[in-house]
């Protein structure tokens, strides 16, 4: 049972379930804005462009399956009917929806990568530290991210030799052996002549 509960301690308190609660927190906040903006504000407009054909609007987008009528007019409550009005309203949210959340995810996605730029200019405790001992003064933004790059510029390792390729390689063998070959013909004459 212990083990059941530091288990279950460890899943909650890891970032991604905490980033995932905050996150459907939201969502759930920002679709009633969306829903409510659409509702209240957008949908109006379109039923007053609808309704100007004579029609009211896509209130009056419906069509009837089985009607029921009271006093001669038709009652919807206990029809059976397709709303294609909440069809197309519902629609019109999912992409006012994803399109804020788009907008939402962009801006963010700009100042994040604008916010890594910057700290990644700054130096660390050791540069700092580097820095200050060179005599630089590390209180002036300009002056310190340029003897950064500089103290960075000056520690990277000059680039190895090339190493050769597997052409270059047999290249060498083949030579390698060729001159073997000639001492060892060379030392064979002599022998032959000496006898």
């Amino acid at each position: 049972m212990k083990k059941f509960f530091s288990d279950f301690k460890k899943f909650i308190s890891r970032g991604n379930i905490v980033d995932m609660a905050v996150g459907v927190i939201i969502g759930t906040a920002f679709s009633a804005i969306v829903t409510a903006l659409t509702n209240k504000i957008i949908m109006p407009f379109i039923n007053l462009l609808l309704s100007i054909g004579g029609e009211n609007g896509l209130e009056a987008a419906v069509t009837v399956l089985k009607p029921a009528y009271v006093d001669g007019a038709l009652d919807l409550a206990n029809s059976i009917y397709i709303d294609w009005g909440a069809f197309i309203t519902a629609i019109i949210n999912f992409f006012l929806i994803a399109l804020v959340l788009f907008l939402i995810l962009k801006a963010m996605m700009a100042t994040k990568g604008i916010s890594n730029k910057i700290i990644k200019e700054y130096p660390t405790r050791a540069e700092r530290k580097e820095l200050k001992a060179m005599g630089i003064v590390t209180k002036e933004r300009k002056v310190l991210i340029e003897a950064t790059k500089k103290l960075r510029e000056s520690k990277i390792p000059a680039p190895a030799p090339k190493a050769p390729t597997t052409e270059e390689l047999l290249a060498q063998i083949l030579t390698e052996l060729k001159k073997s070959n000639e001492n060892n013909f060379s030392m064979t004459e002599e022998t032959t002549k000496e006898a």
